[in-house]
Order: C-alpha cells, then sequence, then structure tokens
C-alpha cells in the first residue's frame, strides 16, 4: 500500500470534478452515480461540478488518489461518453483550482500535501479558486500578479485591498489554508446504468446479453451504496433518434439481481420489438431508499436464499478482484 494511502486518514484529500459545460442534467446526475461508487461522501455543485473527500476511499480501493482520478475518468469516458477534468488536493481550495489548471476536454491532477506552496506560486491569481476578476484586478493594480506574492502579503493589507471577509479568504487560501469540509448530500435519488452497441443491432441474443449486463451493473452499484429501488425504468434508443421508456414497480424494494432481472426482461418484453434497430440501452433504478429500510421477509424458496448466498460472496470477489473477474456466463461469452 503506497504512502499515499496510508496517509489518507491523517490528512485531507480532495477530489474536485468538472465536467464539460451545458452537460445535461440527466447525464450529470450519471456522473455523480460514478463519484458514488468511488465514495460515499459526495458533494453536489450543480450544473457540472463535485467535491468528494477521498480519505475513506483510498485505503478501500488500495489505490493512490491520481489513480482513482483515472479510474473515474475511464469509467465516465466509456460508460456516458463524457470526458471531466479532476482536480486532487488537500484541500478544496487546492483541488478545485488543479481541475481548472487542466487543458480540455479532460484530464487528472493530483497536488500532494508537499507539493502545494511550490505549485500554487507560480500561478496567476485569477487561476486560485474564489478569486474573481475584480478581485484579481485589486490585486495586480497592487502588484501582485501571482499568489506567490498573495501569500507573501501580510493578511491586513489583502483585506484592505478586497475587503474584510473576502480578503481573509484569499489569504488563507493563498497558503493552502482551507478548513472546509466535503459537506455529503443525499444520494442521487436514482441509479443509472447505460450500454452503447458497437453498431446498430436487431440480435434478440445480444440485446438479452446487454440487458443482463445493465442488471448485474445496477445491482452492484445498488448493493455498494446500501440502496435498494422500488421502480425500474427502461429505455431503448434507436438509429434515427427516436427512443422509448417505460417504468414498473418492483413488487417489494431490491437490489438483488434476480428481482432486477426478471423486471427488466418483463420491460424489453413489453417494447414488442420487430425491427427497431437499437443503439442503446439504459436501465435506471427509480425511488431508491435505504437498503435498511427495505422489508426482510422470509422465504421459503431454497434456490432463491442459495442464489442470494451466491450474490453476496460475488459481491466480495469483485470488490477484492475487480467487476469484471466474475459474471454472468452470457455476458462474459459476449464480450470475449
Amino acid at each position: 500500500m503506497s504512502m499515499q494511502v496510508r496517509a489518507a486518514g491523517r490528512q485531507g484529500v480532495v477530489m474536485h470534478v468538472r465536467c464539460p459545460d451545458r452537460l445535461p442534467e440527466e447525464t450529470y446526475r450519471q456522473v455523480l452515480d460514478e463519484l458514488a461508487g468511488l465514495s460515499p461522501v459526495v458533494q453536489a455543485l450543480p450544473p457540472v461540478a463535485a467535491l468528494v473527500d477521498l480519505r475513506g476511499a483510498l485505503p478501500y480501493h488500495g489505490v493512490d488518489a491520481g489513480r482513482l482520478g483515472e479510474v473515474l475518468r475511464i469509467r465516465t469516458i466509456s460508460r456516458l461518453g463524457v470526458d471531466v477534468r479532476v482536480g486532487i488536493g488537500p484541500s478544496i481550495t487546492v483541488a478545485a483550482t488543479a481541475s481548472g489548471r487542466i487543458p480540455l476536454p479532460g484530464g487528472v491532477l493530483a497536488i500532494a500535501p508537499e507539493e502545494v506552496e511550490g505549485w500554487l506560486g507560480p500561478l496567476p491569481v485569477e487561476a486560485l479558486h474564489g478569486i474573481g476578476p475584480r478581485q484579481a484586478a485589486a490585486l495586480r493594480d497592487y502588484g501582485v500578479h501571482c499568489v506567490g506574492l498573495l501569500a507573501a502579503v501580510p493578511p491586513a493589507t489583502v483585506q484592505r485591498l478586497l475587503g474584510g471577509k473576502a480578503g481573509r479568504l484569499a489569504a488563507d487560501r493563498a497558503r493552502g489554508i482551507d478548513p472546509r469540509p466535503v459537506v455529503p448530500r443525499a444520494l442521487p435519488a436514482t441509479a443509472s446504468v447505460r450500454y452503447r452497441f458497437d453498431e446498430h443491432t436487431l440480435d434478440g441474443a445480444v440485446v438479452r446479453a446487454a440487458l443482463l449486463e445493465l442488471v448485474v451493473r445496477l445491482g452492484t452499484r445498488l448493493r455498494g451504496r446500501g440502496q435498494a429501488a422500488r421502480a425500474l425504468t427502461l429505455s431503448l434508443q434507436f438509429a434515427g433518434g427516436g427512443s422509448w421508456d417505460k417504468t414498473r414497480r418492483l413488487t417489494a424494494p431490491s437490489a438483488h439481481e434476480d428481482d432486477l432481472r426478471q423486471l427488466t426482461y418483463q420491460l424489453m418484453d413489453a417494447a414488442g420489438l420487430q425491427r427497431g434497430r437499437l443503439t442503446a440501452l439504459v436501465l435506471k433504478g427509480e425511488d431508491l431508499i435505504d437498503a435498511d429500510q427495505a422489508p426482510q421477509q422470509l422465504s421459503l424458496d431454497d434456490a432463491r436464499e442459495n442464489r442470494l448466498a451466491a450474490e453476496t460472496a460475488v459481491d466480495r470477489i469483485r470488490d477484492k478482484f475487480g467487476p469484471r473477474v466474475i459474471g454472468p456466463a452470457a455476458v462474459f461469452r459476449r464480450a470475449s
């Protein structure tokens, strides 16, 4: 385990994520879903940004913060077609400043605590997160054109230039001081997974395998977040831009693949496809609740109880070795 991972419990490790401008709200929510898969401490900053506290996530995943940022970027590109800019640092200010220095379309920039002073110093004052254009102009008029000079100016002088509170904040943040915590918001009320076909498809077997993969991914995500879905929505996207979607409620809230698969297949059958060429599928868990609130019913079905026990074992294997090491044969056969 790396030094950065071991140190995560002793100091802040914050990730600031910037999505592309004018991102649709639904896609932004899907990005938040991906973040929730990395850490339970996620603060949405609508419409296109978010904060993540990684202190607990790094020991859990066993990788350093930069690697976790790369994992996030790969997932958003491959699953959502969205490239993100990921800044990582010991405070919100450093992480947000770092994400703002990444050229479009995306990338990852991680600043270690011992690098903060040397990295912030040469940056122009307007690059420091929280410094607006008018504040930057006032500082430049005084001869303060970089963050290092701002850090060297007495705080009382900065307060006279920018005003009391704004000056105190600017002086502190130029020195890398920012005690603000990441304040988690409630997990999204929905969870979505998407599958894009490499080419337009009419093949029923291929579609069923893709549906099964979505069921596995959605179930794994819900169980990992400690949530259960009361309803599912299946959306089909067709060549030419058309779409179809339908929502049905589960008989009881669940995150188990048996229940999700059964209802997902019913939704697909309800579409009554004949010659529609599919380009993508989206499966969404709706009306989510904490798993602890879902009623636990005594089952007399030994086969189901065995499958649920196997599901728990499979989750542990995925947590330890990765999500693609085990799964339904139909999914792996299609992917091979």
